[in-house]
């Protein structure tokens, strides 16, 4: 049985999705690993052709859910980068490493978002 914040916080995620007018899921898979870890893939493509992708490991950690490593990837229809967060370990000299933000013209450093304003963000500029 899984851990309630997971559940909780996996049935708010796709709750999300089935909120989001204008996209087709692709893919989606909540892996459950233990009753407090699992990782989620998502990939959503917009009504333009633009792609975000979705990856994330979780686990409860002290009574809270915790993200291990990240990723959420968008990107335009001729697959050219909008914007990627992450947490990989190749930007250490960032303040804010390893979180970061990878844009077109750049990276800069950015406080770990959750997925909640990665799917705003994404639907803003895919529509």
């Amino acid at each position: 049985m899984r851990h309630k914040l997971l559940a909780d916080y996996l049935m708010a995620v796709e709750r999300a999705l089935t909120l989001m007018p204008g996209i087709y899921v692709e893919y989606y898979v909540e892996e459950i690993l233990t009753s407090d870890r699992a990782n989620l893939r998502i990939r959503l493509r917009f009504a333009n052709g633009y792609l975000l992708e979705i990856n994330e490991a979780i686990i409860i950690k002290g009574g809270k859910l915790v993200t291990l490593d990240y990723r959420y990837h968008c990107q335009d229809s001729r697959n050219r980068l909008i914007f990627r967060y992450d947490n990989a370990p190749h930007f250490p000299d960032l303040p804010s490493f390893p979180h970061h933000k990878h844009l077109a013209n750049g990276t800069i450093a950015t406080k770990k978002p959750t997925v909640f304003p990665v799917l705003k963000e994404s639907q803003d500029v895919g529509t």
